[in-house]
């Protein structure tokens, strides 16, 4: 559809369009939301090597800290922010920002005896949807100047 069928005048300054009747093709579409998995505390098996590599996609989902422990027996906790898909376990990377250090250690999967989503999944529960009616009930008990804060992480 043309802007001249939409209401809008080439000839007329940006300012100066006015659309004449709203258009059944500007109703808003609404996608349906998803449940997030609640994964804060699991301790997932990791028998396969398809174990492994289904674990280790869903924490790079997860908004929260994991600790990893490695074959020799040490362990590491931080948020995994990159994994590097390679053909084999050997060739496949994980990298993880540490809260205590600047370091970004990389640990490859078959180093990976354990993984357990350790910390607070800062997405679970929050919601924009959950922002906004927080917001409304406020402005219906008569607040002025509304300004809604994050929760603290810890």
């Amino acid at each position: 559809m043309s802007g001249r069928e939409h209401g809008h005048d080439p000839a007329l300054p940006h300012a100066a369009q006015v659309l004449t009747q709203p258009h059944a093709d500007d109703e808003l579409e609404v996608v349906p939301g998803f449940e997030r998995e609640n994964l804060q505390g699991w301790i997932p098996q990791l028998a396969t090597e398809a174990d492994i590599r289904a674990v280790i996609e869903k924490a790079f989902d997860y908004r929260g800290d994991v600790t990893i422990t490695r074959k020799n027996g040490g362990e590491i906790t931080g948020y995994l922010f990159d994994r590097r898909i390679g053909p084999t376990l050997e060739n496949s990377v994980v990298r993880l920002m540490l809260a205590s250090s600047n370091e970004r250690p990389a640990i490859p999967y078959s180093e990976i005896a354990a993984l357990a989503f350790t910390g607070r999944d800062t997405a679970a529960g929050k919601s924009y949807e959950a922002w906004v009616k927080k917001y409304w009930e406020k402005r219906a008990q008569g607040e002025k100047n509304i300004s809604l804060e994050p929760e603290a992480l810890e």
